[in-house]
């Protein structure tokens, strides 16, 4: 595969990706796939996505899993209800995890992400050491499977990530790396989160965002790649400088509009395109 290889999010029955139909039409090699609903995480039906992704020639390189409950409504939304943060969803959604991990397994995939939730910033609170434990205990799982697990920036630091990961001390725990929501969150300038966590990323989201005007208090605004405030030729430029040569995997956050989200993503893959050519050369 060439440096850099397009993707998309995409789902099947779930999600904010587009459709994988859109995927195949977009022409991109590879995607980021919204793990389905339960019902249809069967042995049976991973060999039959198998089978048709490969048909459609797309290669699944991360499977993301989303769990019922979880609201990104607002900041303090997001801190109640994602990921495996909260303690009254927790248990829960650590054996759906497992069960993602292992659809993900038996649909050849080696890679699963999430977003992990709002992990405290003291260390020395009782929530951050029960993170940590559970953290371990979904890394060891995806280890049996032959996985690595990737967590998505944006609810915390670089520096919080990066002392998160080591506290966690699993050699197959990575970074997902978002640049838009380090600026949706508040949580840090992306390029410069990017230089400190870089050598931990293997796989990233190509997504845009302009600033609050209370940047961790309110949202910022998602907006299309190329038009916010990440700067898209330096985010690549600093991947090209880290070594990083994965998927350029876009992610565009309005399901509800199927027609701008297709015209957008089609924009944001002749963007890349065409900086990959400037960075690269003839390699791309």
């Amino acid at each position: 595969m060439s440096v850099w290889p397009l993707g998309v999010f995409s789902s099947i029955d779930a999600g904010l990706g587009v459709k994988l139909e859109v995927a195949q039409e977009l022409g991109v090699p590879t995607i980021h796939l919204h793990a389905p609903h339960r019902e249809n995480r069967s042995p049976e039906s991973a060999q039959e996505y198998a089978k048709r992704l490969q048909e459609m020639g797309l290669q699944v390189t991360v499977m993301f899993a989303g769990f019922e409950g979880e609201s990104y409504a607002d900041i303090p939304t997001v801190q109640r209800t994602v990921g495996l943060v909260p303690r009254e969803y927790r248990a829960a959604r650590v054996q759906e995890m497992k069960e993602i991990s292992d659809f993900a397994r038996a649909m050849g995939v080696d890679v699963v992400a999430l977003h992990l939730g709002f992990i405290p910033h003291d260390t020395s609170d009782p929530l951050y050491g029960e993170v940590v434990e559970v953290t371990r205990d979904v890394c060891d799982h995806c280890r049996g499977n032959g996985q690595a697990l990737h967590l998505e920036t944006g609810q915390e630091t670089a520096d919080g990530l990066l002392q998160f990961l080591a506290d966690v001390d699993r050699d197959n725990l990575f970074v997902n790396f978002d640049p838009a929501n380090m600026i949706l969150y508040g949580t840090g300038e992306p390029l410069e989160a990017l230089r400190k966590v870089g050598h931990k990323v293997r796989s990233v989201h190509c997504k845009d965002a302009r600033w609050a005007a209370n940047p961790g208090k309110e949202w910022g605004e998602e907006v299309p790649l190329g038009q916010g405030d990440v700067n898209i030729e330096a985010f690549l430029q600093t991947l090209k400088e880290l070594g990083y040569t994965g998927p350029l995997t876009i992610e565009r956050e309005i399901p509800q509009e199927p027609e701008r989200q297709r015209q957008e993503i089609g924009m944001a893959l002749e963007l890349l395109a065409s900086l990959r050519k400037k960075l690269w050369g003839e390699q791309a």
